[in-house]
């Protein structure tokens, strides 16, 4: 079961101190409805760098870079919709052909807003979005670099990692985005610490109060990318592992 196919990027205090957080001095432009396929930031240990050796704990800075949100892994005789892959599932990092590299080496962030997800109430879908009850989202990633040989420069993307849900969000959906608390960021992202596949992080529990509220049905249309999108048609809840 795929999910988390649309979120948004709000330049905002919660979303400025999330990148403070993940050691990244920049501000995020504002971008709503962000659909698969579409750029997004992904915040990733610098590329080609380890920590200077085995026993100091300190990593090079994160940095900051726009990847494609449909990963294309290095190996893929071309760039393709065929699959599912702007979503990969915690259960099988380690053993999916996709996946497995970029797990071991080539973790990072996407750092959002809030995400949409739909639920089936009476004769049709609601949307609801997802936030962090007073905060941002980091959410965990994985992603890759493709060389095609007609390919002018080499393709940077990515794909969010999901678990099951925790109980509190199954009424939802049965899966959500593996959303990071900051004890878990340096972790993540240093590529130079393995991470198993049964770690703590991807457990199905809520790692802080989630904020969701029903949304137009208009966000349904990835070409609309109204702001005013995200104002709550109906009342919002709360949920608290």
């Amino acid at each position: 079961i795929t999910m988390c196919g649309r979120f948004n990027v709000i330049d905002n205090p919660a979303l400025r101190e999330l990148l403070e957080a993940l050691d990244i001095d920049l501000r995020l432009p504002t971008a709503v409805n962000v659909a698969p396929t579409e750029p997004v930031p992904l915040v990733r240990q610098a590329a080609g760098k380890r920590p200077v050796d085995a026993i100091s704990s300190e990593v090079p800075r994160p940095e900051l870079v726009p990847a494609r949100w449909w990963l294309t892994p290095s190996w893929a005789p071309r760039v393709e919709q065929k699959y599912a892959m702007f979503n990969a599932r915690s259960e099988t990092l380690a053993s999916s052909r996709a996946f497995r590299r970029p797990f071991a080496r080539q973790r990072g962030v996407v750092p959002m807003s809030s995400f949409i997800e739909w639920r089936r109430e009476g004769s049709g879908k609601q949307p609801w979005s997802i936030s962090a009850a007073g905060g941002a989202l980091a959410v965990a990633a994985l992603w890759d670099v493709w060389f095609g040989e007609d390919a002018e420069d080499p393709l940077l993307s990515c794909t969010l990692v999901t678990t099951a849900a925790a109980p509190e969000f199954q009424p939802w959906h049965a899966r959500m985005p593996v959303m990071l608390h900051p004890d878990e960021y340096p972790r993540w992202l240093d590529n130079g610490r393995p991470i198993e596949a049964g770690d703590p992080l991807f457990h199905s529990v809520l790692k802080f109060p989630l904020e969701l509220a029903p949304l137009s049905t208009a966000i349904g249309n990835s070409r609309n990318k109204s702001v005013d999108l995200l104002q709550p048609v109906g009342q919002p809840v709360v949920l608290a592992g």
